[in-house]
């Protein structure tokens, strides 16, 4: 594999690679950019958790995890190439993370598999090669890897979004006030519900929706959240359905991977917990945001309540953590 002296910091955290002058050969894989496929840490469009994003690659969910390594080969190809070498790419992760210089060379015998495609976007492509397209496939070759649609909603764009309030938290956070968690009537005291809003910022490549204070409360206090458009779940009828099925993964551990936990300042921990058609992101010291399938593009604020601090303290304990 061939990599390159200069790395830059690309979207999403990720570090996009410009290749170096190599050697000829089409099997020579001109680096781009890396990832973690850990239980810790894996690209979220690949499943809820470790073992599916792993079964999306065809790859058994081993405890150490991969390393992914996305290039293109002397045709242009895009390739997307798991390795065993698991801390090799975390410090080159690491390296470009902090806009310092790293060349990726993982030996070939670390390789575990071939794909081809990428299972993500990127901005770059190889110089001196052909433009980036996926390898002419052969017999018994899987389908190349492909990135989610960006124009549509799906389980893919729903995790996408939650990472991006995880990693975006300050900007999400101070579009809300007290009052946007508060039902109509009360005295405004932040409260475990779903919130009056949601920010006006995009969620997976999709607008975030505006939770109205009708939406909020039903309607006559009868505690019964009526459906939305085209019957789909209310959203405090979808962020309740959340929450309860995050409180069984306190008496019946979900998959690894399911529930990560992350640095935030001030000693606080940022929470990305994911179930069937649902993710939530959040910090162990305020609230929580929940994105369902059900609802496109939608963020529902929670408010923290009594409740929801017991159950993110519990979710912490049992999370894996980065290395």
């Amino acid at each position: 594999m061939t990599g390159t002296d200069e790395g830059r910091a690309g979207p999403g955290g990720l570090t996009e690679r410009a290749p170096a002058d190599g050697g000829e050969g089409d099997d020579q894989l001109y680096v781009l950019t890396a990832l973690l496929l850990t239980p810790a840490r894996f690209p979220s469009v690949l499943g809820d958790d470790y073992p599916q994003a792993c079964r999306a690659l065809g790859l058994e969910p081993y405890a150490e995890g991969y390393g992914l390594v996305l290039g293109q080969d002397g045709e242009g190809a895009r390739w997307t190439v798991a390795v065993d070498d698991v801390s090799l790419v975390a410090v080159a992760v690491a390296a470009w993370d902090c806009g310092m210089e790293y060349d990726l060379s993982p030996d070939e015998r670390s390789v575990v598999a071939a794909l081809p495609g990428w299972p993500l976007a990127l901005a770059v492509a190889a110089p001196g090669v052909p433009a980036p397209h996926d390898p002419d496939p052969a017999e018994g070759d899987p389908p190349a890897l492909s990135p989610p649609d960006a124009t549509a909603w799906g389980p893919a764009q729903r995790r996408l979004g939650a990472d991006e309030i995880a990693l975006q938290w300050e900007a999400w956070r101070e579009q809300l006030g007290a009052g946007d968690f508060a039902p109509p009537g009360s005295s405004g005291r932040e409260d475990a519900a779903v919130g009056a809003r949601a920010p006006d910022r995009e969620a997976g490549g999709r607008g975030a929706a505006r939770v109205t204070e009708g939406e909020s409360t039903p309607p006559g206090g009868s505690g019964q959240d009526p459906l939305g458009a085209n019957g789909a779940l209310g959203p405090q009828a979808a962020v309740r359905r959340v929450l309860r099925e995050v409180e069984t993964y306190l008496e019946d551990p979900p998959p690894p991977g399911r529930v990560r936990s992350m640095f935030a300042p001030g000693g606080a921990r940022t929470l990305r917990v994911d179930g069937p058609g649902w993710s939530l992101a959040a910090r162990t010291d305020d609230i929580a945001f929940v994105l369902v399938d059900e609802r496109p593009g939608e963020v529902l604020p929670v408010g923290r309540g009594a409740r929801l601090p017991a159950l993110l303290a519990g979710l912490d304990a049992m999370a894996v953590r980065p290395g």
